[in-house]
């Protein structure tokens, strides 16, 4: 299978399906001298792993991670990184009438027509555990970035059509709630939604947004390889998202030039120094392709999960109609749990960004070799 590796200079190929023995991530590119261990990754394997509120799968995976290379004395050796997680309570059976059936708003279908051929346990290599190699990238990525003050902080925007306000907007509170938004009220609302739809036995889904704080201007190649067009193919690669958008984003079509444009302005730094910022952010830090030095804001739509214990209608591999009924365990909104997979796919682009961006000019290489 092609496609499995994401990044240029910071590269993450993730591996293994959802009822195989194992998942993880190889990560090659990470600067050595790094301090790295499991604890850093398995912070932000936890933020995704199944089991832990009332509103993901009833699956129960610790998730644990296991460094197997890379590393020596706690530092990074600039070889190749690689980490493992274990599967240890896949459920197989609950599959097994699947196999020549296609779920709905599943890839079983197109997986069948591409290879002729599939895992149709949890949807193997299409199931959302794929993205524990994904967090495990990012939370490396996250590691180096810190160090240069660069953070992405994801959060949920709104659960269905259930939106966290604007005036109680805070990040600090996405840590005390099951589904990751910054809005305690939306979230009493939002949780009394989604009781309703599981009774109902249907799902939900959602926007998660997305802020960069402490991005350096400069970041991005022009043309194909734009910061803003890389982060949204990193972000489009997750199974259940189906857009995205930065700034102002589609409502930019409905206002004037005069309107989306930000005015530039000048700004006294903590140092003293004069700086060139932005009275507003409708571009959502990225001016022809490249971070301006403004908060990078973007937004991710999050379809809702297509396992549902409703009935529906498809067909078998010979074209047969029948009706379906999906067993099994599974989220009813994809959206608190994918939070830290948009996190992390963020911060991958902005380290192979950095990291790309030390080539681009010769004073850049001078304070290297000079």
């Amino acid at each position: 299978m092609a496609g499995s590796t994401f990044g240029k200079l910071y590269r993450v190929t993730t591996f293994g399906e959802s009822h195989g023995d194992a998942l993880g991530a190889i990560i090659d590119g990470c600067p050595s001298g790094l301090d790295l261990s499991e604890e850093d990754i398995q912070v932000f394997l936890n933020r995704r792993k199944p089991g832990e509120t009332p509103f993901s799968t009833k699956r129960k995976e610790s998730d644990r991670c296991r460094i197997l290379s890379g590393i020596y004395k706690g530092r990074t050796t600039g070889t190749p990184i690689s980490v493992q997680v274990e599967n240890t309570d896949a459920r197989s059976a609950d599959y097994g009438e699947l196999e020549n059936c296609y779920r709905p708003g599943h890839a079983d279908f197109t997986y069948d027509e591409k290879y002729g051929f599939r895992d149709p346990r949890g949807g193997g290599r299409s199931s959302g555990r794929e993205t524990i190699g994904r967090v495990i990238g990012g939370a490396v990525a996250a590691k180096v970035l810190s160090a240069f003050g660069i953070r992405a902080a994801a959060y949920t925007q709104s659960i269905g059509k259930i939106m966290a306000s604007p005036e109680h907007f805070s990040l600090e509170s996405c840590r005390e709630n099951p589904l990751w938004m910054p809005d305690a009220e939306a979230v009493q609302k939002a949780e009394a939604y989604l009781k309703g739809l599981i009774s109902e036995k249907d799902s939900a889904g959602g926007v998660i947004g997305c802020i960069v704080s402490g991005m350096p201007s400069g970041l991005g190649e022009p043309v194909f390889d734009k910061l803003d067009a890389e982060i949204a193919k990193a972000v489009m690669s997750i199974g259940a998202v189906k857009g995205v958008e930065f700034g102002a984003g589609f409502a930019a079509a409905f206002m004037k030039g005069s309107e989306n444009n930000d005015a530039f302005l000048s700004k006294t730094g903590k140092d003293g120094k004069t700086k060139i910022g932005k009275k507003t952010n409708h571009a959502g830090g990225v001016l022809g392709g490249i971070s301006d030095g403004s908060v990078i804001l973007f937004q991710t739509a999050v379809k809702p999960t297509p396992s549902i214990a409703k009935k529906q209608e498809t067909v078998d591999n010979t074209g047969k109609e029948t009706g379906l009924e999906i067993r099994g365990r599974h989220d009813p909104v994809i959206v608190p749990r994918a939070v830290v997979v948009v996190e992390c796919m963020t911060n991958i682009v902005l380290l192979d960004m950095l990291l790309r961006n030390t080539s681009v000019r010769m004073d850049y290489l001078k304070k290297i070799y000079g």
